[in-house]
C-alpha cells in the first residue's frame, strides 16, 4: 500500500514517512476517520495553546518529560489512543516538532485514499458549514475533483481566503491587496 498509494514526494521527507506509519496504522485498524478528527483536535490545541506548542518545539525538554506531557495532553484532548500512541513515538523519537507537517502529510494521505484533492484553507474568520460547501464547490470546480479542506484561522489575512492546493497558491487575502497596493503607490 505504501509506495502505490504515498507518492514519492510524501515518502521522500522525514515528516512524510511518519505520517504514512500513522496513516498505515490507522488504515489497518480502520480509524482513518478517528486519527483526521484527533489530529484536527491536536492542530487546533496548538495553535490555542502557547504551553503545548512549546512542548512540541522546545529542546529543553527531555524524552520521558516529553512524552509523559504528551499522554496527558492527549488524554485530556480525548484523541484515539493510536494517535495518543503515535504522540508518545514522537515525543521518544523527539519529533514533535515536526507534528505540523506530519499533520498535513497525514491531511494529504487521507485525501489521496479517498480520491480527493486536498486544500488548506486559511480565512481571517472561521467559516460557517455553508459557506465551507460553497467553497468546496467552486474549488471542485476549478480542479475537476471532490476537495477536502483542511482550515485554519489567520487574523492577520484581515479577510478573504488564502488556499493552497498542492503547489499552488490562491491569495485573495486582503493583506495581500493591500501590501500590492502599497508597492505600486511607492512607484
Amino acid at each position: 500500500m505504501s509506495g502505490g498509494l504515498a507518492g514519492g514526494a510524501i515518502q521522500a521527507s522525514l515528516s512524510g514517512r511518519y505520517a504514512l506509519a500513522l496513516f498505515e496504522l490507522a488504515h489497518d485498524a480502520k480509524g482513518i476517520d478517528t486519527v483526521e478528527k484527533s489530529l484536527t483536535t491536536v492542530r487546533d490545541a496548538l495553535a490555542e495553546s502557547d504551553d503545548f506548542r512549546t512542548l512540541t518545539t522546545s529542546p529543553l525538554v527531555s524524552r520521558s518529560d516529553a512524552a509523559k506531557a504528551m499522554a496527558a495532553t492527549a488524554s485530556a484532548l480525548g484523541v484515539d489512543d493510536t494517535t495518543r500512541n503515535f504522540l508518545g513515538v514522537l515525543a521518544e523519537n523527539r519529533r514533535l516538532g515536526q507534528l505540523p507537517q506530519i499533520m498535513r502529510a497525514f491531511r494529504q494521505l487521507v485525501a489521496r485514499h479517498r480520491g480527493e484533492v486536498a486544500a488548506e484553507v486559511t480565512s481571517a474568520h472561521p467559516l460557517d458549514d455553508g459557506q465551507v460547501d460553497q467553497l468546496k464547490q467552486q474549488l471542485r470546480a476549478r480542479v475537476g475533483s471532490d476537495v477536502s479542506v483542511d482550515l485554519s484561522v489567520d487574523p492577520a489575512i484581515l479577510g478573504g481566503l488564502v488556499v493552497r492546493i498542492g503547489s499552488h497558491m490562491i491569495d485573495s487575502s486582503i493583506r495581500t491587496r493591500l501590501n500590492a497596493l502599497a508597492s505600486a503607490m511607492k512607484g
